[in-house]
This record gives structure tokens, sequence and C-alpha cells, in this order.
């Protein structure tokens, strides 16, 4: 990569040149359009009303980078264990891509400093996952900007491969069913697991499990148990209530 400095006469401010440098030295390379990296780190909070009369919030960016670093890490993982079920594998890219995890790695980064945000409007769960939010959404602004291979060097490189040692990660005993019933009890919902599917032969059985809250069915995992399945269910159920 050319110095940094080198790309400082393309930006038309200072200031520009100087939010292009910090970017420059998160992701490992210049930013070719700037207004994308300006618009992923604007909380809602400080939004700006544009022409179209839309909030111009990092909130489309967020969900885009979601979806963009939740398929890195799945393919990352699905080549790193050839032989582990998908039960494992959900349960290892949540804990690395769960919300608190994020915040964590946004600092280590340093992305939390150029975050913008009104502290008078931000609420107390927003304030929760502020920084884990801009992080995805500097995803989708890498992956816009640059492309999806550089974006995957980005995540892998920058992301993954400095900040998780993925051994511990593994070794990490995280029990998403028992999350999940003390969530149902703290919040007084009825939750119950059910195995709705078994196939295979007799030594080599392989279950299908689902997670019901409130008589409704949110969530299903499988595995070659009935424990594994139903902690791979709780998994993506912990994902999709934001419990992880």
């Amino acid at each position: 990569m050319k110095p940094i400095l080198s790309y400082l006469k393309l930006y038309r401010t200072q200031e520009d040149r100087e939010l292009a440098t910090a970017f420059a030295r998160i992701i490992g390379r210049k930013p070719l359009n700037l207004d994308l990296y300006k618009l992923a780190i604007r909380h809602a909070s400080s939004t700006v009303v544009v022409e179209t009369g839309r909030n111009n919030s990092n909130e489309r960016l967020e969900y885009l980078g979601d979806a963009i670093l939740g398929a890195i890490v799945a393919d990352y993982l699905f080549k790193k264990f050839p032989y582990q079920d998908e039960g494992f594998l959900t349960e290892i890219r949540s804990r690395i891509v769960n919300r608190e995890s994020l915040n964590q790695l946004a600092r280590k980064i340093g992305l939390s400093v150029l975050v913008e945000f009104d502290s008078r409007r931000r609420s107390r769960l927003s304030h929760k996952s502020i920084y884990g939010d801009a992080l995805e959404a500097l995803v989708g602004a890498v992956y816009l900007d640059q492309g999806f291979k550089r974006c995957q060097a980005f995540v892998l490189q920058r992301l993954i491969g400095p900040h998780f040692d993925l051994d511990q990660v593994v070794q990490t005993n995280l029990n998403f069913k028992s999350r999940l019933i003390e969530w149902a009890q703290r919040e007084n919902q009825s939750i119950r697991f059910e195995i709705i599917e078994e196939s295979g032969s007799q030594h080599s059985r392989e279950f299908v499990a689902q997670v019901v809250v409130n008589d409704e069915a949110i969530s299903t995992g499988n595995g070659f148990s009935k424990k594994k399945a139903e902690q791979a269910a709780a998994a993506k159920a912990c994902e999709l209530l934001s419990l992880l």
C-alpha cells in the first residue's frame, strides 16, 4: 500500500484529509468515496434530513454490513472447520459477530472515537449497540467502496485475524439454552424446546429442534443429538432476540 500521506491530495478539506487518514489506518486502504465512510459513522441520533425527506444515517449501511459480515465469517468458519455441523458453526459465528463483541472490536480499532451521535437523543438501548452498529455500517461502506474481495480481506485480516483467538472462541462454553430460559423468566415469556424432526440410521441420528416463544416458533437448529439441536436453535433465537 502507498503511504497514506500520498492520498491526502484527493480530499477537499483538512477535516476530510484527517478523516481519510483515520479510515485508511483502520481498513488498510484509502477511502475512494469518503462520503460513504462519513455516513457509516453517523448515528441515527445525529441524522441530517436530505432532499428526499429520508434521514441520512448509517442504518441502511448497517443493514448491508450486517449481511456482508455474516457471510464473510460464515464462509471463513465453513472452510476452517470442514467436519463441524451447522449448530457448531452457528454458535461460533454468533460469538464473533454478536453485539457486545462488535462493540468491543469497534473500540479496539479506534472506530468508536469517530462515531457521530447526539447524546441528548440516543436511547439507552441504542447506546449499548452504537459502536457495533457503526462497525457493521463500516463493513457495508468498505463493500460498496472497495468491492467484496477487499472487504473480505478487511474483515479477515484487520478484524478477525488480529483480534480473535479462534481456539479460545471455540473453547468458551456459552449455554445459549440457559441464556434464553433466563431471558424468558426475566421478561415473563413462555418458552419451550421441541424436537420436530429425526432422520438417519439408528447409529447416526440427526435431530431438528425448534424454539417456541409464546406459542410461536422463532428458530430451528440441527444437531447429532437432541441437546446439540436445542443449543443450535437457542443460538439462533438468542441472535434474533439480540441477547448475545
